[in-house]
């Protein structure tokens, strides 16, 4: 019920970006989403991939800081509001949201997000029937 994310620690300065992802590129593997979230001193790059494990295992081969974990990624309904209504399902089961983000994939809208709630998470799921993406849904490399 749901997929691997990266979570990859760069520090905030020009460069740092463009060598994680050219590392990600030598690998030949496909970046499907990603967020950035920044402090004063570094960034946190977050992202969605054709190959998690391998990805982060590249990574950590060449020094970079990197923790793989379990997120959600819940279609949502084409519609205005889609994501302003999963998130009250969960909201209103007091589960709460670490962080979240959305993407298109083939023309749906997915919300990623993480919960220390799992179970809870998963139970919200479902009852209220809504679709996770899974693993094998996302796009292979080109």
């Amino acid at each position: 019920m749901t997929i691997k994310q990266l979570s990859i620690f760069i520090e905030n300065q020009s460069g740092s970006l463009k060598r994680v992802l050219g590392m990600i590129q030598k690998a030949h593997i496909q970046i499907i989403a990603c967020t950035i979230a920044d402090t004063a001193e570094y960034g946190l790059f977050r992202i969605i991939c054709s190959e998690p494990v391998r990805a982060c295992r590249e990574l950590k081969s060449a020094g970079v800081a990197v923790a793989i974990s379990d997120v959600f990624a819940i279609e949502l309904d084409n519609q205005p509001g889609g994501a302003a209504n999963v998130v009250g399902l969960f909201s209103d089961a007091g589960i709460s949201i670490a962080y979240m983000y959305a993407f298109l994939l083939d023309g749906r809208g997915i919300m990623v997000f993480k919960t220390s709630q799992v179970e809870e998470a998963v139970g919200v799921i479902r009852r209220s029937n809504l679709h996770c993406i899974s693993e094998s849904e996302l796009p292979l490399n080109a």
